[in-house]
């Protein structure tokens, strides 16, 4: 069986690939809410099979019962859909992290990138860390060469040994393939769990930024402010959420905070406990 199948092949132009998948580097929802709020409702050009990458005991498909019959089923696709943003042509790749074949997976993309003539992989995550909401949101940036940076990119100093996605899979084999890749990583409050609106909006600006061009963001500064808004009035009302936060705050620099091995052990098993719980509730 193909592990991937290309279903629209339009006329591109110096088309960049632009990957997120949920789970790990997707804390609170921003890179994969990111990443399709570029693509919105572009054209899909491929689509893998899901059958090969996805342990469905995990990630259930969704069942739609109306008045006793059977209707739909919803499933966990990973795609790649077009989107274009002045001179520039977007392939985004999203859908839930594989749970098998990430070398399979990450050499039918780069198949895929030569056939469309891929000319640059940009890579969106996010990871929660000790950081406040009252700060503006830090994206730290990977990239196969240094020059290909801005030289106000902020980047991890030193080894920084940490549990690989798939994305970053995916990354690598590009890069060693030749094709020059970047990543933004966007820090998060480790204490909101919902979509945080400040991240999905920090991502991508900042891939805007490093495109050239204006790529859609909706009502995200809106919900952006609002959430914040919501966020103070929590941690207003309840003592001991404010004092934590106002120690965040008082430790807090601009930059890239490397995180502890405490406190990347801590993301981990939140990580892993959410993805217990949705095992659990979908058994």
């Amino acid at each position: 069986m193909d592990l991937y199948t290309v279903t629209s092949e339009p006329a591109l132009r110096a088309p960049v690939l632009v990957t997120a998948f949920d789970g790990w580097v997707d804390a609170a929802a921003a890179a994969t809410t990111a990443a399709n709020q570029i693509a919105e409702e572009g054209e899909q050009i491929a689509t893998f099979n899901s059958d090969l990458l996805i342990d469905y005991r995990a990630r259930r498909p969704v069942l739609d019962i109306v008045d006793g019959e059977l209707k739909s089923l919803a499933w966990a696709d990973i795609t790649v859909r077009a989107a274009r943003a002045g001179e520039r042509d977007l392939l985004v790749l999203t859908g839930p992290e594989p749970d098998f074949r990430w070398r399979e997976l990450s050499d039918a993309v780069y198949e895929l990138c030569v056939r469309l003539g891929i000319v640059e992989s940009v890579t969106l995550g996010s990871l929660g860390l000790a950081v406040p909401h009252t700060r503006p949101t830090q994206i730290t940036a990977t990239a196969s060469r240094p020059e290909v940076l801005g030289p106000d990119d902020q980047r991890t100093e030193g080894l920084l040994r940490v549990p690989a996605a798939a994305v970053s899979v995916v990354e690598m084999n590009l890069r060693d393939h030749g094709i020059p890749t970047v990543g933004f990583f966007a820090q998060t409050p480790h204490y909101v769990t919902a979509t945080y609106a400040p991240a999905v909006l920090a991502l991508i600006e900042r891939l805007g930024r490093h495109l050239g061009v204006a790529l859609p963001v909706g009502s995200l500064a809106d919900d952006a402010a609002s959430q914040r808004e919501q966020l103070d009035r929590i941690v207003d009302e309840r003592p001991e959420i404010k004092e934590y936060v106002e120690r965040l705050e008082a430790a807090f620099q601009p930059g890239w905070a490397i995180p502890s091995a405490d406190e990347l052990g801590a993301e981990i098993e939140r990580f892993l406990r959410r993805e217990g719980d949705e095992g659990r509730g979908s058994s």
